[in-house]
């Protein structure tokens, strides 16, 4: 599904380059789950963003689904974006001024879809992830855990074959971390790629693959064996937006 091959990216800081990826190949199998680990600075969240499509490479090939992706325009990296990709961020980067059902309906507005359509959807997802009640609040007045599921939400409103989930924990107490790693599991188990990047070692072993990362290269893909999975695929949670018996 994903092949990147030979990846390179480097940051001009002051007189300086930063090569935060030093080609870096590697595929991605479509449902697979994996985890990036490694210090800080090594690159995982940049990998992170150049597989999002949110940044580019200076040098090699990014293929999606077969398609080099490499070199497309700006517009056209943000359509694949929209219709492949859900992104899930430590702090949320949820919109201040909007309600839970507004942030998690934004990325169907910019997409066009129709009102009536919109309002299916978001009916299901605010009752997959337990926010009904919860829909008319802002970000200010959720926790951290209902703010972090309101984002998750809103990455599975178009209905993405990758989600992306860079530190998702890590703004959040133990047990509610643990409740949303069973949520984007759950997501893993109705056929999604998950691809999580973590500083904690118990997080990253619950892949089923993980890989290592220092000074910007990968220095280990590894199968995990300590995988624990969160609620089984016919959960309510498992029906994708817009669809009847089918993921979330």
């Amino acid at each position: 599904m994903i092949r990147l091959t030979g990846i390179e990216r480097t940051f001009a800081v002051g007189d300086e380059m930063v090569h935060a990826l030093r080609g870096v190949s590697l595929e991605l199998a479509q449902g697979e789950y994996v985890s990036i680990m490694g210090p800080s600075g090594s690159g995982k969240s940049t990998l992170l963003n150049v597989i999002g499509l949110l940044d580019r490479p200076n040098a090699g090939t990014y293929e999606l689904d077969g398609r080099d992706v490499t070199g497309l325009s700006d517009d056209e990296l943000a359509r694949v974006r929209r219709e492949k990709m859900g992104f899930v961020f430590q702090f949320f980067h949820l919109v201040p001024r909007l309600s839970a059902e507004q942030n998690i309906e934004l990325p169907m507005v910019l997409a066009g879809i129709a009102p009536a359509e919109r309002r299916t959807r978001l009916d299901r997802l605010l009752t997959d992830y337990g926010l009904a009640d919860r829909a008319r609040h802002r970000p200010e007045q959720l926790s951290g855990g209902q703010c972090q599921r309101v984002a998750i939400a809103r990455a599975m409103s178009m209905g993405p074959h990758v989600i992306l989930a860079d530190e998702p924990t890590g703004n959040l107490d133990r047990h509610t971390g643990q409740e949303v790693m069973a949520v984007l599991e759950r997501l893993h188990q109705g056929g999604g790629t998950l691809v999580l990047v973590t500083h904690d070692p118990e997080i990253g072993s619950r892949a089923h693959r993980r890989l290592r990362m220092t000074d910007g290269a990968i220095v280990a893909d590894e199968p995990s064996s300590q995988f624990k999975p969160g609620l089984p695929p016919e959960s309510p949670a498992n029906r994708p937006p817009g669809s009847r018996g089918a993921a979330a």
